[in-house]
Order: structure tokens, then sequence, then C-alpha cells
């Protein structure tokens, strides 16, 4: 019977990180996937839900969370409500909140029969990958790691006009189509990323992870281009290219996601990963 564990941990500048684990309870230990959103997304975005579930039946411990800083609170888990929050994030703020992950669930109490500590596993999605390779490429506990639309450059992804913006009103907004927000980034966002030029080169950390690495990417992403996928591929030596025709940036899935069944392209996704984090 599938459970789905619920923990509130302690995040970036002590604001919280909300996170569900979903598995099948057992009598062997399964591998920990730790899914990392992205960019204006979630954990409970669309169709991730049904992915945790996916993953359990298919005997994997499945921990997605909401980041710290990525706009939404434990009252409204779905929508973006703490605006101020979301302002005042960076990707620092967001490696320090896998690591908090890491740290609480592989030595939580109900999981130590559930999860086998050597074979920890990252799924980014979009900016959520950049940031899974980054966290690879400093951590040996993980020992695959997986990006699904994921960016290759967050150092110079922001235009000049932005950056002059960010220098002259201390602040630019990102409009939401589907939201209709208008959602703050301040000017620390920009200045964290020119004081850790090194640490967030997306390439750099790509070329440093010595552990099977599997980048998934479509033809048709509206958000990500492909040749980001095909410049974290000739990053590194020993990564896996996989590229869905006519897929675009959510692999078909939208919010909300009321269907009871996983979109053609997301489960191609699903599939290929899973069976590249079975692979011995």
């Amino acid at each position: 019977m599938k459970t789905i564990y619920n923990l509130i941990l302690k995040g970036s500048e002590e604001k919280p990180i909300d996170v569900d684990i979903t598995y099948e309870k057992g009598d062997h230990k399964k591998p920990l996937v730790i899914f990392v959103h992205g960019f204006k997304g979630f954990k409970d975005w669309g169709h991730f839900n049904a992915v945790a579930s996916y993953f359990a039946e298919r005997d994997f411990v499945f921990a997605k969370f909401n980041f710290s800083h990525n706009g939404t609170t434990l009252q409204k888990p779905l929508e973006f409500d703490d605006l101020e929050a979301f302002g005042n994030n960076n990707y620092l703020f967001e490696l320090n909140d896998i690591d908090s992950v890491l740290n609480s669930l592989l030595v939580d109490e109900q999981l130590k029969n559930e999860i086998d500590t050597e074979q920890v596993y990252l799924i980014g999605h979009s900016r959520g990958g950049a940031i899974s390779i980054i966290k690879t490429s400093e951590d040996n506990r993980i020992k695959k790691t997986v990006t699904w639309a994921g960016v290759a450059d967050i150092v110079n992804r922001n235009s000049q006009k932005t950056i002059e913006t960010w220098k002259k009103s201390g602040v630019v907004h990102t409009y939401n189509g589907r939201t209709k927000q208008q959602m703050p980034l301040n000017v620390q966002f920009y200045e964290t990323i020119i004081a850790n030029k090194e640490r967030l080169d997306i390439a750099n950390a790509a070329a440093k992870i010595n552990v099977p690495f599997l980048i998934i990417h479509g033809t048709k992403d509206e958000a990500v281009s492909l040749k980001d996928a095909y410049l974290l591929n000739e990053a590194n030596e020993t990564s896996t290219l996989f590229v869905i025709e006519d897929a675009n940036h959510t692999f078909g899935a939208k919010h909300p996601w009321e269907e009871f069944y996983l979109p053609e392209d997301a489960k191609l996704v699903i599939d290929r990963t899973i069976q590249f984090l079975k692979e011995r």
C-alpha cells in the first residue's frame, strides 16, 4: 500500500521546506529519488503527484519538495502567496535547501528501513535540472542524476536590459501567464550570481559529474532550448542524451492535471528515467 509521509524542514533563512515522500512499504530498502522543481514551479504542480505514485509502484522512495523561497506557503501550497520570498530567492538558497532535504531523509527514523542510502538519485526539471547538476558535482552521496528539460547556463541567462533594470530599480518582474501575477526578482538574485559565477557555472559542474548522468529534452521545448541539452551532453564525457521528438517543456503536462493518466511524452520521460536508474 502506498504511503505518503509529510515533513516540514527548516530551509534557507529559517523558512520552511515542505516535503512529501511517497513509497510502498516492504521488506527491503529502495533507491531514493529526490525531485527538484523548476522556476515558477512547486512540488504539487500538474502531474507531479501521479509521477510520485508511478515511481513508488516501481520500487522507489520518491521525495519531492517546495524550495523554501519558491513563493508557496504551508497554508497555500498550490499558490504563489508569498511573493516577498519569491523575490528574495537565489540559487544558493536552493542548493542549501536540497542539502537540508538530503540530510534529513538519510537519517529519518521512519525511513531508515525503506531507503538504500547507497542509491540516492536526483531528478531536476528545467532550472531544477541546473541546480541538480551543481549539487551532484559537489555531493558524493548522489549516485545518479537526471535532467528533464534542464537549463545549461544560469550565469549568462539574463538579458542586458534585465540587468540594467535590476541596477536601476533593484527589482525586475517576471509574468506568470497561468496565474496572471507579476512576480518580483530582487537585485540580490543577480548579485548572488555575479558573486558565485564559478560555482554556478553549469557546464563546468556537468563536466565534474563522475556518476551516471541522463539528459532528457524535447525538440519543441518553448522555454529551454534543445541546445541546452546538447551543451550539457558535450560538457560531460559519459552522459547519455535522450531527445523526444515534438515534446514541449513540460512533456505534455499542465496545471492543474485532472486526468487519470500521464501525458504520453511525460510517461516516455519517466519510463526512460526509471530504466536508467535501475541500470547497474
